[in-house]
């Protein structure tokens, strides 16, 4: 990231203030948390050399759409703040997809010296699709059509494996898939400028599991009861905040983070072929 921004610096004219502070905010916070990780996670577990490793078939892949997430939504902001250091469009929405999947790929490297893990090309991927979504829909369209977002419903299943989905909140937030969502939300009145369609109503897609106590196992058995894991889907409203009627720009600037996380609307949802009504 910091070599990036050197060689940005150097050529372009734009570059002020607002370009430095976005840089060491950008040093500081994306080195300072991948020394953390690796001082606070990486450190107790044991060390090998540089290897693959295959996850693709893991988690009923919830966790390949949450690092797309993740390099889509670390992608908006980077691109927030560049624009904000005036930055020229084009400039800034590569730079903005390249520091967030630099970012990822670091964190990937460091799974590749991992003796228990390995550098996964499936997460390689996924994190490029994140970025590429954001890229692409800005320079097509310079706005995010098709939005990924973020939802959680706490499930019952930490209780039953907490080592693996979380002994507390913070905890589970992070490691229970089957309480994650992730959802693909557009907006069909930004495809139609003359519609009266509201552009801030989005309609989406969702993508959960249900189910999954063991990473690789879609059938756990504890206690003498067995676990059978599930895909689920579902389709729901929800709203573009960016988009809502507002007049001013300082309160849909504040509202426009927002987009990152899913309404918690009840939704229409199919698990195991049957088609339920509720939160997913």
């Amino acid at each position: 990231m910091l070599f990036t921004n050197c060689v940005f610096a150097q050529s372009d004219s734009s570059w002020n203030k607002r370009s430095w502070l976005v840089t060491g905010t950008n040093v500081a916070i994306g080195g300072g948390s991948i020394t953390l990780l690796n001082s606070v996670w990486y450190k107790d577990y044991p060390k090998s050399n540089f290897h693959l490793f295959n996850d693709v078939n893991e988690w009923l892949q919830m966790d390949k759409v949450g690092h797309s997430y993740t390099a889509y939504i670390l992608s908006n902001a980077e691109y927030a703040a560049w624009r904000w250091a005036k930055l020229p469009r084009k400039k800034a929405i590569w730079l903005s997809g390249g520091i967030a999947w630099t970012y990822q790929l670091s964190v990937e490297v460091m799974d590749g010296y991992s003796a228990q893990w390995g550098f996964s090309l499936a997460d390689l991927t996924a994190n490029t699709l994140g970025a590429g979504l954001f890229i692409g829909q800005q320079l097509a369209w310079n706005q995010q059509r098709f939005q990924l977002k973020f939802g959680y419903n706490p499930s019952p299943y930490p209780d039953l494996r907490p080592s693996v989905l979380g002994s507390n909140f913070t905890e589970s937030l992070l490691k229970d898939y089957n309480a994650q969502s992730y959802w693909l939300c557009v907006s069909p009145g930004s495809f139609f400028s003359e519609s009266k369609f509201p552009k801030w109503i989005q309609v989406g897609v969702g993508y959960s599991i249900d189910g999954k106590l063991n990473g690789d196992l879609n059938t756990y058995s504890l206690n003498g009861v067995n676990y059978i894991a599930h895909r689920e889907w579902a389709i729901s409203l929800d709203i573009d905040w960016a988009q809502l009627p507002i007049k001013r720009k300082w309160v849909k600037n504040v509202l426009k983070p927002l987009n990152a996380i899913k309404i918690p609307i009840p939704s229409v949802y199919w698990r195991n072929g049957v088609c339920y009504m509720g939160m997913m």
